[in-house]
């Protein structure tokens, strides 16, 4: 692991290009709550003081915010910016970043250049529209941050070879963790939306293809999905919902059991019934009798 102030500019041949990707700076700060940022700007290229305040490169940057909060702005979108964000700086758009004064935080970076990079823009695996990852914290990013800080450090023959593999490297694991993350939130949209379907239908029956259809996926996935966040079938959702809302009605309201019954879509009374006991252990007639009973009234006796 290095010094948390970590700054190093790198020369590269000809050769290096032909490698089409290789590496052109690394660094990392740990900026404390309110201190200016950057911080030892003497010891930047000119180009790269501006970086809270706006700058074009002409080289791409990733970016990992391990610790605090922040802002970023490229191509005049501004996105927060919290631990465990990724970002993507891009040749010839205008960006700038800083920490929030009252946080501070940890960043680590690396600097690229190479014809494989604009090739990944080109086929839109990289896009300049979509710069930013919030991905959490991983061990096996920083690692690979630090494993080429390490190459950079040492230069032995070739080392612009094994950093640019390592950044290939960086780059599948940020999109691959990327993607996850964007599959749990699509995941957790299905069971939500899946939920309010039932919720919205609990005064009749709806199957599961009606409701995979309406969400835009195979019945298969939405029963893999529902199951894996909740422990249950959908199927098995929709009914305990439908037992919870009749436990209400029998419990408060004057309608009788097959009237009830009928409200939450059960054609058969009995099938209802049947039901009902085998949810709670108790048929609907025991639950009624919770109902609170009205008290008889009281009249003046005159002697």
């Amino acid at each position: 692991m290095h010094d948390v102030h970590y700054t190093r500019y790198i020369t590269f041949s000809d050769d290096d290009e032909k490698w089409q990707i290789y590496c052109t700076d690394v660094g990392s700060n740990k900026i404390g709550p309110n201190i200016n940022y950057p911080p030892h700007k003497d010891h930047h290229p000119k180009k790269f003081n501006s970086v809270a305040t706006g700058r074009i490169l002409n080289e791409y940057q990733i970016v990992y915010i391990t610790n605090g909060k922040g802002t970023f702005i490229s191509n005049n979108e501004k996105y927060n910016v919290a631990a465990g964000s990724i970002f993507f700086l891009f040749p010839n758009i205008k960006h700038s970043y800083k920490p929030k004064p009252d946080t501070g935080w940890t960043e680590y970076w690396i600097g690229f250049q190479g014809a494989y990079v604009d090739k990944l823009v080109e086929e839109k695996i990289l896009q300049p529209d979509n710069p930013i990852y919030h991905i959490g914290f991983h061990s096996s990013l920083l690692s690979i941050f630090n494993s080429i800080f390490e190459e950079v450090n040492e230069q032995k023959p070739l080392y612009q070879y094994r950093a640019g593999a390592q950044i290939m490297m960086l780059l599948a694991q940020t999109l691959s963790y990327a993607k996850i993350e964007k599959q749990h939130s699509r995941s957790h949209e299905i069971v939500e939306k899946t939920k309010h379907i039932f919720n919205s239908n609990i005064d009749q029956f709806i199957d599961i293809e009606t409701v995979a259809y309406e969400i835009g996926i195979s019945t298969t996935y939405l029963s893999e999905i529902f199951k894996s966040y909740t422990g249950m079938t959908p199927y098995q959702y929709f009914i305990n919902i439908k037992i919870n809302k009749a436990k209400k009605l029998l419990e408060n309201d004057s309608d009788s059991i097959k009237e009830i019954s009928f409200r939450l879509g059960f054609e058969d009374q009995y099938y209802f019934s049947r039901l009902f006991k085998k949810k709670t252990g108790v048929p609907p007639s025991k639950w009624i009798s919770q109902r609170p009973r009205s008290k008889a009234p009281i009249y003046d006796v005159c002697l």
